[in-house]
């Protein structure tokens, strides 16, 4: 009998104590949230409507798709320059590029003598980046890709916050390793880990970031993490492997490769989300990808089509880019959001979900999105987004956007109705124009002169192709912005 009575005040007692182990594991009214892990995904060069949720029945991305549908499709998503090294530049530092100095591309070879040139040219030193704010909220943060903020190791992404590296310091290069018969002379093409440790890998360029990607999450399961995986597909060279190229037969030319590279990068990224679920993540890791410009329609066969424009040029499908957050409890799966967000927003936003005080960071141009994807806040988070290169210049203020040009004068286009700036509204009103004339030259007020300058003769290639893919309303009856 009191073997029995002992063994039921036992069982009590255990009992009563796995629930209060669960109660302390569950948070409390009012208690801080864990810190989501942050997952940036960053693809380059990417058509606007090369994907299967943007629209593509040509190329299939069933991954990114499905990361659509678990998460938000933001449907006026801008970047903040149309080229990848000024585009990078801002969304690392929530920043316009311009107000330091980072206006233009920064590639050893094509830059005026008059400013800085080759490896000198990179990201201020006293601008912060998404990762040192992280590191400060206790985040193991990695870079694993494409840096393009400056070659010379003081620019290196171990001094600019990351903790972790694996990737190459240039802007491009080949996705087959580099060997004696497949040679490069420039150190920043080459794959190296952490700082100054080279050594190619043996895989596929994609596949092995995508790896980078998944050991790094596996390692840092047990703390709040963020890795910036920032992919070079479908960026030149035009280079894919056969199997993928075989999933083509319809194709041809550059468009086959291309398509062929998009459909990899797919599938590395599906790989990698793959890890968060298996790691049991998922429901506290903040996703985004996103495309760092327009596609550049002449150099891979991307397509950006309802848009007019490509990369390197500021109509519509240079600066507007697909874009998907995944947040669970924030985000509402299968959902849609309409106004303005910039690639500026990711810095504030991120900082804000690893629990900082975005209003006690001066200087920033972006917003923290999350009360505006909550619903608490109603108005747009942008009424004007800037942009500026060189002589080349835009505002875009609510449904309004004025194109400033060196060799014509300044256009005007209501976006809402027309994404394809094909009617331009100047003559119109004429009391607009002079309206966003004047506030786009207040803003430029605010910034510094550009640190170095592409060679003039430059502007007239990008002009050019500006005018070559600014399309005529017949070739835009095949593609429809998705609702």
């Amino acid at each position: 009998m009191l073997k029995n009575k002992y063994n039921a005040v036992f069982n009590y007692l255990s009992y009563l104590g796995l629930l209060l182990f669960i109660a302390s594991a569950l948070p409390s009214h009012g208690a801080t949230p864990l810190k989501p892990n942050i997952l940036f995904i960053l693809a380059d060069d990417a058509g606007f409507a090369d994907f299967g949720f943007q629209g593509s029945t040509e190329i299939p991305t069933p991954n990114l798709d499905q990361l659509a549908q678990e998460g938000v499709v933001f449907k006026q998503a801008y970047v903040s320059a149309s080229v990848c090294g000024p585009s990078r530049a801002g969304l690392l530092t929530g920043k316009y590029p311009q107000r330091f100095g980072f206006e233009e591309n920064n590639v050893p070879g094509y830059m005026s003598s008059s400013g800085a040139t080759g490896d000198d040219m990179g990201t201020r030193l006293d601008q912060l980046t998404m990762a040192n704010y992280l590191a400060e909220r206790g985040y193991r943060t990695s870079l694993i890709g494409k840096w393009h903020q400056g070659n010379e190791d003081r620019f290196h992404p171990l001094k600019r916050g990351f903790d972790e590296f694996f990737g190459f310091r240039g802007g491009a290069r080949s996705y087959f390793p580099f060997t004696q018969t497949h040679p490069s002379s420039r150190r920043e093409d080459f794959l190296e880990r952490n700082f100054n440790n080279y050594g190619e890998s043996s895989l596929y360029l994609t596949d092995a970031l995508a790896n980078e990607a998944i050991e790094f999450i596996k390692r840092n399961k047990h703390q709040p993490f963020f890795t910036f995986l920032s992919l070079t597909a479908p960026h030149y060279p035009m280079e894919a492997e056969q199997g993928d190229l075989d999933q083509f037969p319809h194709l041809s030319g550059e468009r086959k490769t291309y398509a062929a590279m998009m459909f990899s990068m797919d599938r590395a990224i599906g790989r990698v989300l793959q890890a968060l679920q298996e790691q049991g993540l998922n429901d506290n890791t903040l996703v985004i990808f996103t495309n760092d410009n327009g596609g550049p329609s002449d150099h891979n066969s991307s397509i950006n089509l309802p848009l007019s424009g490509t990369k390197a040029n500021l109509l519509e499908g240079g600066i507007r880019v697909p874009m998907i957050m995944r947040w669970p409890g924030i985000t509402q799966p299968g959902s849609s959001y309409s106004h303005m967000v910039s690639t500026l927003d990711l810095l504030p936003t991120f900082y804000a979900a690893a629990g900082g005080d975005v209003q006690q960071v001066t200087e920033l141009d972006g917003v923290d999105l999350k009360p505006f994807l909550q619903g608490k806040h109603t108005e747009p988070p942008h009424k004007n987004l800037f942009w500026r290169e060189g002589p080349i210049a835009a505002l875009r203020q609510d449904d309004w956007k004025l194109l400033r040009f060196p060799d014509r004068p300044a256009e005007l286009y209501n976006i809402a109705k027309d994404p394809s700036e094909l009617t331009n509204l100047a003559l119109k009103n004429p009391s607009k124009v002079s309206e966003l004339y004047r506030q786009l030259f207040v803003w430029e007020l605010t910034l510094e002169r550009p640190a170095w300058q592409l060679k003039p003769e430059f502007l007239g290639a990008i002009i050019k192709r500006m005018d070559d893919y600014w399309h005529k309303p017949v070739q835009q009856d095949a593609f429809k912005i998705r609702d």
